[in-house]
């Protein structure tokens, strides 16, 4: 499966499309002689060179030695010394490395390389917004700096080219992510739509088709846990958890949920898969009761948006599940620092709160009431305006995602604040406040978000 990406529409030399003109750029030149090349030559080495410790104010001009040192070939440096070279790359570079041969593009998947990359301060936790149409996919992307103060979005487009349309089927490869989930694992985020998926390499910008779930599923729960993805609720036929192991690329059925859910959020800390608010579909998975009458389906319907399930993965045992205080509708939650924030509404007010989700700590279970976001009073959020909650290393990033607040003030006679759709509010968990980030740009719309450390 291809996909052609167009140019990027922010600016600045972290851009998508900038890596994009690259890989081709650098694929074209490097590969003509041979598309399967295994090795490196000094064009390489010294194009290496030069994107590592490059100084303009001093410009190299080669003795004899260094002129005979140059057709050394880069194949015949050990894989220490050729990471610590392409660890240092600047970010706009990494997208052309895995195009110049098979032996870069192998080091650049080894955890040796993240490594480097984390000790050379080059990694960024950046906040992934994606939505897709039926013919394209969209990909906004926000950076936090070193100071948690989050930069400007960047955007990207994606198109699927004619070859993957005819392997589909339909007319458009994207038309089966109509309701899709975001999981991000390293630096490769998994699309996951009812029936099939796609992963994404951050660097590169490249899309990969994958296996597909097992069971098909709409708004359901989903997270990474140990480097697997765990999947539950928004199937009306059955209440199984699966995981995915991208090793492998295979699904496979693990558990089963002690509450069908639907609509529901995922979210994972210390090794356990939080299953989040929703509403109750059919049967419960393990007690097979139905509720019997119009009050106790209301009592149920309560129970469920407002409790999480707790699946301890490596033990393979699901945990006392644990309910919001006061109760409550989860609009949105995240894991982060840590803990599991969860945003809820209680009929015109939000409240947001934190739950201590470390196991080896003493308080493990205790809520924490905590700031809420800086959002209108006595303003009932209803189904026309969804929110994402983002762990963004120590921050809570909340995403308004669909909806506009201006509009619910507008409809109650009240005066606009400016709160349009796309709003962003950045929580810093130390801190304790609350900051607004830049809008989310107009064009990506439904979107989820995710957070990818690249």
């Amino acid at each position: 499966m291809q996909y052609i990406q167009i140019p990027d529409r922010g600016k600045g030399e972290n851009s998508t499309a900038t890596g994009t003109e690259e890989i081709h750029h650098h694929h074209h030149h490097h590969m003509s002689s041979s598309s399967t090349s295994d090795s490196c030559t000094s064009r390489h080495f010294s194009w290496l060179m030069k994107s590592c410790f490059p100084n303009p104010q001093h410009p190299h001009h080669p003795s004899p030695l260094s002129a005979a040192a140059a057709t050394t070939a880069i194949s015949s440096l050990p894989d220490d010394l050729i990471l610590e070279c392409l660890s240092r790359v600047p970010h706009s570079t990494l997208p052309s490395l895995p195009s110049v041969c098979r032996r870069w593009a192998h080091l650049l998947n080894s955890p040796a390389f993240l490594l480097l990359r984390l000790r050379h301060h080059l990694l960024f936790h950046t906040l992934f917004s994606i939505s897709i149409s039926n013919s394209a996919l969209f990909a906004a992307t926000l950076r936090l700096d070193r100071d948690g103060e989050p930069a400007a979005w960047k955007v990207s487009s994606f198109v699927p080219s004619k070859e993957t349309d005819d392997e589909s089927g339909n007319g458009s490869a994207f038309s089966l992510f109509s309701h899709f989930r975001l999981v991000s694992i390293g630096r490769k985020i998994y699309i996951i739509g009812r029936t099939a998926m796609l992963r994404c390499d951050t660097w590169t910008g490249t899309l990969v088709p994958k296996a597909g779930m097992g069971f098909p599923r709409k708004k359901f729960a989903a997270a990474a846990v140990a480097g697997k993805i765990l999947v539950a609720g928004g199937c009306t036929r059955s209440s199984v958890v699966e995981e995915y192991d991208p090793d492998e690329n295979v699904w496979r059925v693990v558990s089963d949920a002690p509450r069908r859910r639907y609509g529901c959020i995922g979210a994972s800390v210390d090794g356990v898969f939080y299953v989040i608010g929703g509403l109750k579909i059919g049967p419960s998975g393990n007690d097979g009761s139905v509720c019997a009458s119009r009050a106790s389906g209301a009592e149920a319907a309560h129970v469920y948006a407002s409790s999480m399930d707790l699946y301890d993965v490596a033990a393979r045992v699901w945990l006392r599940s644990r309910a919001v205080p006061g109760g409550g509708c989860v609009v949105a939650a995240c894991g982060a620092n840590g803990n599991v924030y969860i945003l809820s509404s209680h009929a015109v007010e939000l409240s947001f709160w934190k739950f201590n989700a470390s196991r080896k700590s003493a308080s493990f279970g205790e809520w924490s009431r905590i700031k809420s976001p800086p959002l209108p009073a006595q303003v009932r959020l209803d189904s026309t305006v969804r929110f994402s909650c983002v762990g963004v290393g120590d921050k809570v990033v909340l995403v308004q995602v669909v909806g506009c607040i201006d509009d619910l003030l507008r409809r109650s006679g009240r005066t606009e604040r400016g709160l349009k759709e796309g709003l962003v509010l950045v929580y810093d968990c130390a801190g304790g406040e609350w900051g607004r980030g830049a809008d989310m740009p107009e064009v990506v719309r439904r979107a989820a978000c995710v957070c990818v450390e690249c």
